[in-house]
């Protein structure tokens, strides 16, 4: 029987699954010919770096199994704190007890097209995801902090079902009545925070990316609000647009 042509074996590499990486391995291993070798050797990469993956995830699970007694744990995040324009987006996740994503992180450390590929997993296998913000004006009238806290609030409420624990980023929330556990870095530590922020991180950006269209000249889509210094330049030549925080340019008009 002929053998297999190595470029349908390179095809059928690329299209195997993480999970059968080791099946594939063991069909090929005994192949010698140098092509197949390279081949099963880049299966063998792939599937230790899947397998770093699975360890990376579980020990994110870290606090989820701490207080596994509670039955809806929520990690919530917010993003938007520090852009000269636009609003505070805060999200809240709560997550499957057997959540099996993988690849969650601190939405900074992901790539744009992982936080987009990750934002719908999320959305399909979450048990309840809530959002809230803050608009430039409402921060401008009671302070970023505040607004932040009131955005985080407005997304807890819109979860169903209601969570008995919340994991926060950093921060306690006032006017909250469930139990909180702030974790320093909690987007990087806790898998329900992570994907909170990755939330939280694609529904603020595709919001700057539309203002962007309404707004142009300031690169909202780009810079998502941030003062880069192109968006400062802008300011400084066309003044302010209508979603820029008054309390965040004074520096700068």
């Amino acid at each position: 029987m002929a053998a297999e042509k190595i470029g349908d074996i390179k095809e059928q590499l690329k299209n195997t699954a993480d999970t059968q990486l080791s099946t594939f391995i063991e069909s090929y291993e005994s192949d010698e010919r140098s092509g197949v070798i390279k081949i099963v050797d880049s299966a063998k990469k792939r599937l230790e770096k899947y397998e770093k993956e699975l360890i990376r995830t579980e020990n994110l699970k870290k606090y989820e199994k701490e207080y596994a007694a509670y039955a809806n744990i929520c990690g919530i995040d917010e993003v938007g704190r520090g852009p000269l324009a636009g609003p505070v987006v805060a999200c809240a996740v709560i997550l499957p007890k057997d959540c099996d994503i993988l690849y969650i992180n601190d939405s900074k450390k992901l790539s744009a097209a992982k936080r987009e590929e990750l934002y719908d997993v999320i959305m399909e296998k979450a048990v309840s995801v809530g959002i809230g913000m803050a608009s430039h004006e409402r921060i401008d009238e009671i302070n970023i902090l505040q607004a932040t806290y009131e955005a985080m609030r407005q997304a807890i409420s819109r979860l169903d079902p209601q969570p008995d624990l919340l994991l926060n980023d950093a921060v306690t929330i006032p006017q909250v009545d469930i139990k909180q556990v702030p974790i320093i870095k909690g987007d990087a530590k806790s898998i329900s925070i992570g994907a909170a922020s990755i939330v939280a991180k694609v529904t603020r950006d595709r919001m700057m990316v539309e203002y962007d269209t309404i707004y142009p000249g300031y690169g909202f889509a780009s810079n998502k609000g941030y003062g880069s210094a192109e968006h400062i330049a802008a300011l400084k030549e066309y003044g302010p647009s209508p979603i820029h925080r008054a309390s965040f340019i004074k520096n700068f008009v």
